[in-house]
């Protein structure tokens, strides 16, 4: 029985190398690897003197050789195959243990040159690994050093690898090189500003299983993206509490999103993926009352994140009602004394929350295909007209912006309702704009007096603002480009109501 061992990740290589010797097992090996494995005392022949041809080409050129993949791809109870490796003098190989050059890490570094990136694509390591996967039957395929214990224990127990677990490698050979190419064709792709190629290929590592999904009965999984991405909840460092849950995630991508959009000491509280309260302030427990405010209800067990460090006054306003999730750039020692106590509380520590999102794709899988788009990151309050006859005073049009930015991250219909830079009423996922005003009225009650409305969307009806005015809201702010933007206009101007166009909608589905 012979192996070929070459590999980049030598952990543990020296161990499982010397095991097979001592089963029996001839090994070859190539470069770093041989000299690895020579210097260790293991007895390994050089490719070259397998292929009696020289590793040329910087290393580029050392296993692309017929004595190679002859000895992996030939069946062996194929005796057309047998016979003509006996004819060639050709000896099989039976166990491959192979992983690849570091792309991902190599791509990992800032400014990184290409022409390393580019040396950092390996070649003979997937031809490999693809031989062997195809003729798995006859070939154990080990890209994974935590599968060495696993062949050594068969190995040692029946002389062989069964062929159920050569059927596991070879499924693991496959979605390795398929990781390895997606990443490849990821890079090239963002170097040549490709945004939606003609084939899709997409890389993900799986960061942990889910105690269960949406529901308790759906099984659920969270992969991150390889390359790092900051200030995400997939590169947050959990400090306290049981287990992230998969609606946890959810939400707490969805806060983070939110809270990127404020330079201010802001708060963001979500429950079932839409926020129910926004508030920025001088500080954060100022920001913290705000989002509070808006829903005292609905924020009891759902998920905050904020942009500033927590600290002790903060944390034992927060400490008093149940939540699922606090996330922040940092806490004091003394607010995260306080918060750990509770032992189902997740505290979770993004340093570079403020990081704003990059120009990246977001998707939504649906049956049979898959949507991708750009995430959302349009600003809002630099591109407004005011259309009405009444201007709104500075602060108004600081109110509008604000909710305006809440309302992005709102299911659609979205409504928000803002004052003083904090949310009073937040209305989405309604099928109706006008129920969605319903919903904010009637939760604000007397708050809403003199407050601003902010909607993704048109309004297609006046019925929204004639409602909004009854309710006292003073501006609104809205995308426009109803048909009947005329008749909006003017129930505004009969009600002394003041209203921007900002020619940008924000639905979110």
């Amino acid at each position: 029985m012979r192996a070929l061992i070459s590999v980049s990740d030598k952990e543990g290589i020296v161990a499982f190398a010397n095991k097979l010797q001592n089963l029996g097992v001839d090994i070859i090996s190539t470069g770093g690897s041989y000299s690895r494995l020579l210097d260790s005392g293991i007895q390994v022949t050089n490719v070259s003197d397998v292929t009696n041809f020289k590793e040329c080409l910087d290393g580029r050129v050392k296993t692309l050789h017929p004595s190679i993949h002859a000895g992996i791809l030939a069946i062996r109870d194929n005796n057309d195959h047998m016979d003509t490796l006996k004819e060639l003098n050709i000896e099989p190989i039976d166990i491959l243990v192979i992983n690849l050059y570091p792309f991902k890490e190599t791509i990992s570094k800032p400014n990184v040159p290409f022409e390393e990136a580019i040396e950092n694509i390996d070649i003979g390591g997937p031809t490999m690994l693809r031989a062997g996967a195809k003729n798995y039957k006859d070939v154990a395929v080990v890209t994974d050093p935590s599968d060495y214990d696993k062949i050594i224990d068969e190995l040692t127990a029946n002389g062989c690898v069964s062929l159920k677990t050569k059927s596991y490698l070879a499924l693991k050979v496959f979605e390795e090189t398929a990781y390895y190419d997606s990443l490849i064709a990821k890079y090239l792709r963002d170097l040549s500003g490709e945004k939606f190629p003609n084939k899709l290929t997409l890389a993900f590592d799986k960061a942990s299983d889910l105690r269960y999904g949406e529901n308790p009965h759906q099984d659920a999984c969270f992969y991150h993206e390889p390359l790092v991405k900051i200030g995400s909840i997939a590169n947050g460092e959990q400090l306290s509490g049981k287990e992230l849950s998969y609606n946890n995630i959810n939400d707490a991508n969805g806060a983070i999103n939110l809270v990127k959009e404020f330079k201010e000491p802001c708060v963001v509280a979500v429950k079932h993926s839409s926020p129910c309260g926004v508030g920025i302030d001088i500080d954060l427990y100022g920001a913290y009352k705000k989002a509070y405010s808006c829903d005292p209800v609905s924020i009891f067990g759902g998920i905050i994140a904020t942009n500033q460090i927590v600290d002790l006054k903060t944390a034992l306003k927060m400490n008093e009602i149940f939540l699922e999730v606090i996330i922040a750039p940092e806490f004091t020692n003394e607010a995260f004394d306080v918060l750990s106590g509770k032992k189902n509380l997740r505290l979770i520590k993004i340093s570079d929350i403020h990081a704003p999102q990059k120009n990246e794709l977001t998707y939504k899988k649906v049956s049979g295909g898959i949507l991708a788009q750009d995430i959302d990151n349009k600003a809002d309050g630099f591109d407004f007209e005011v259309v009405t006859e009444r201007i709104p005073s500075r602060s108004e049009v600081s109110d509008m912006i604000f909710a305006m930015k809440v309302c992005k991250h709102t299911t659609s219909n979205g409504i928000v309702f803002a004052k003083d830079k904090g949310t009073i009423s937040i209305g989405g996922g309604q099928v109706s704009r006008i129920w969605s005003v319903e919903n904010c009225v009637n939760h604000a009650n007397e708050q809403s007096l003199g407050a601003v409305l902010a909607s993704d969307a048109f309004f297609p009806f006046r019925d929204g603002i004639d409602l909004a005015a009854k309710a006292g809201i003073k501006a609104i702010i809205q995308p426009g480009g109803s048909i009947r933007d005329q008749e909006c206009i003017d129930a505004c101007n009969e009600h002394g109501i003041a209203m921007l166009f900002t020619k940008t909608r924000h639905f979110k589905h």
